[in-house]
């Protein structure tokens, strides 16, 4: 089954951007997973098991490493890209 998560990460220190960038950076470095970003948040589109695997192994990296943050995601079943 394809989804389409829109998420967004909201560390809760001054520092962010970093954080952010470190978190996007490590997604984009698993295969199988497709990635649109912009100024709001960032949307992941494939395999359910395979993107909700990529999102809890990054979440809890991210914890870990860069302390308390907020994640508001939307998850929907289907691939629901924008067409252009």
């Amino acid at each position: 089954m394809k989804i389409s998560v829109d998420i967004s990460l909201y560390p809760l220190h001054e520092d962010y951007i970093p954080v952010i960038i470190d978190f996007i950076h490590r997604v984009e470095l698993h295969e199988g997973i497709d990635m649109v970003r912009n100024q709001m948040s960032t949307q992941l589109f494939g395999e359910y098991d395979r993107v909700m695997k990529v999102l809890t192994e990054e979440l809890r990296h991210s914890f870990e490493t860069h302390g308390k943050a907020v994640i508001v995601a939307k998850i929907v079943n289907g691939d629901v890209r924008a067409a252009p």
